[in-house]
């Protein structure tokens, strides 16, 4: 948030200055109550040209082609999740289960929550960031459904992801956790709604055709 009002604050200055030259130039003699009433119109505009690019001019395809703008990856993805944890009394593995990754995600910023069938309340971030050279990576915490909780405890973890296509159609990552389990995770369908929990996201991809090419330890 004070990023976004340093942003705000230097569009302000840089209209306003604007004014302040061309009445100068002009060789009108300034009416500063005037200049106060632009400045306050400048705050308008930098804060209404903020949010317009903050929520929707940097997804356009053509800004997107700018190497310095984050790729786009917002929306409801379904993939797969599969554990690396091995059972230590019977040394059996858990089999992949489908998993949905929502990304709610602005130019200053992004959230990311993960739902298995075993945390359908989700993994939320905890912190996330989004760059064309490192892909989506973020921290998360854990919270499972009630009747996991004996084989799977809250917990914190990482994840990182690396994406493919332009617009991105795939992304492939793994996690860990403070408990010391890891695994994988790929995510090629996507959905441009952002789901809020386990059922919704399952409705989104039953609901639709496709439109792009716990585990209890994990």
């Amino acid at each position: 948030m004070k990023y976004h009002r340093l942003y705000i604050q230097a569009i302000a200055g840089v209209v306003a200055l604007g004014f302040v030259i061309v009445i100068w130039a002009s060789g009108l003699k300034a009416d500063w109550k005037w200049l106060f009433r632009g400045y306050s119109l400048a705050v308008l505009l930098a804060v209404l040209l903020w949010a317009a690019w903050d929520r929707w001019i940097w997804r356009t395809s053509l800004v997107q082609r700018m190497q310095f703008i984050p790729p786009d990856v917002a929306g409801t993805w379904k993939g797969m999740l599969r554990s690396h944890w091995t059972a230590p009394d019977t040394e059996t593995t858990i089999p992949e289960k489908d998993a949905y990754l929502v990304v709610r995600q602005t130019f200053s910023g992004v959230s990311t929550m993960l739902f298995t069938d075993e945390s359908q309340s989700g993994s939320y971030s905890l912190l996330a960031k989004v760059t064309r050279a490192n892909g989506l990576s973020y921290l998360y915490l854990n919270e499972p459904e009630m009747k996991a909780n004996e084989g799977s405890q809250m917990h914190r973890g990482a994840a990182m992801f690396r994406l493919s296509g332009s617009p991105v159609d795939t992304m492939r990552g793994r996690y860990w956790t403070d408990r010391d389990t890891k695994g994988e995770l790929v995510f090629k369908e996507r959905r441009s709604e952002c789901a809020d929990d386990y059922r919704m996201a399952a409705r989104l991809f039953d609901a639709h055709p496709r439109e792009s090419p716990n585990t209890d330890r994990g």
